[in-house]
């Protein structure tokens, strides 16, 4: 079977990302999987072979850790020109659809981005239009270049022993216009990362304060969960920007979300509404989250979270 190249996303505080696993698990349906990866190959090798990476792919080097995405783009046209792939997966994350758009231009290829599903003649399954419509495309010029969004499938483990081939990075002056000038390294707290997480408890606008947000990570902690916000909670300066779940924040899929005094608009329904199990606490009876979860309390959130708390101290 042909390669599928999936280009890993990972981080020095997290390792492999669970996207990356994702993508490794919808590879196998396309092909055979092949990572690419970009910096410490031995930090992130064993993450990669335990879910089914044959091949591992190694850029490393001043050229390409300096700058931008630009090299990092020029390596994997280099590589699709090189070993013909069946397909190329990149995450649907900032940096991975720079990646992907980049490398579309390079190939003069189509390009489908936030894809769900990918079945094996390379068709992509969409979500659009905030969450309201499901749509099947395929790229019409060259092979299919897809990414994937986040929490889109269950990661699942398929042993291999992966050849780690190393790749001659030889970029131009035009990949070099932007040079990264310093990192810092976010703090890393002891709450599951965002987009990763199997529970999360976001707080909308009727949390009423930042100091009121205390209640959502609370709950959070006890339940070993991450922390999210509405949009509306975020503009009102009720919790910082990265928190934010929906169409212009992240977008979640855990096993629980548990939504407090957030009334479900559409752009919020539309990074969330995946979730396994959906929790809403409004005291708006006639609140729109009402229609798509699984189980609501009207009521109070500052009665019912500390109510909830409680519970959940006792039968630990």
């Amino acid at each position: 079977m042909a390669e599928v190249l999936v280009v890993v996303e990972a981080s020095e505080a997290t390792g492999v990302k669970k996207v990356t696993l994702e993508m490794l698990t919808i590879a196998r349906g396309l092909g055979t999987p092949s990572a690419v990866v970009f910096g410490d190959v031995a930090a992130v090798s064993e993450k990669l072979a335990e879910y089914g990476a044959e091949k591992i792919y190694a850029a490393s080097g001043e050229d390409v850790q300096n700058y931008l995405v630009a090299p990092k783009a020029t390596v994997v046209a280099e590589l699709v020109k090189s070993v013909s792939p069946a397909a190329v997966l990149l995450a649907s994350t900032q940096e991975g659809k720079e990646i992907a758009g980049r490398l579309a231009i390079k190939l003069d290829n189509g390009l489908l981005t936030d894809a769900v599903a990918v079945e094996a003649d390379g068709t992509a399954t969409q979500v659009v239009f905030a969450g309201s419509t499901i749509v099947k495309s395929k790229v019409t010029r060259g092979l299919p270049i897809v990414t994937i969004r986040p929490n889109s499938v269950t990661p699942e483990v398929a042993p291999a022993t992966p050849a780690v081939e190393e790749l001659t990075v030889a970029v131009s002056d035009a990949d070099k216009l932007t040079r990264v000038v310093e990192r810092v390294a976010e703090k890393k707290g002891s709450r599951p990362e965002l987009t990763e997480a199997s529970i999360v408890v976001s707080g909308g606008r009727g949390v009423a304060s930042a100091e009121n947000f205390a209640l959502v990570e609370e709950l959070a902690d006890l339940l070993g969960g991450a922390v999210g916000a509405s949009r509306a909670a975020v503009d009102s300066g009720f919790y910082p920007h990265q928190f934010q779940v929906g169409q212009t924040g992240k977008t979640v899929s855990p096993q629980l979300y548990i939504a407090l005094g957030i009334s479900g608009a559409i752009q919020h329904r539309a990074g969330m509404q995946t979730s396994k199990t959906i929790v809403a606490v409004n005291k708006d009876a006639e609140a729109p989250i009402f229609e798509l979860a699984d189980y609501g309390v009207v009521g109070d959130l500052n009665k019912v979270v500390p109510q909830a708390a409680d519970e959940i101290r006792k039968r630990k």
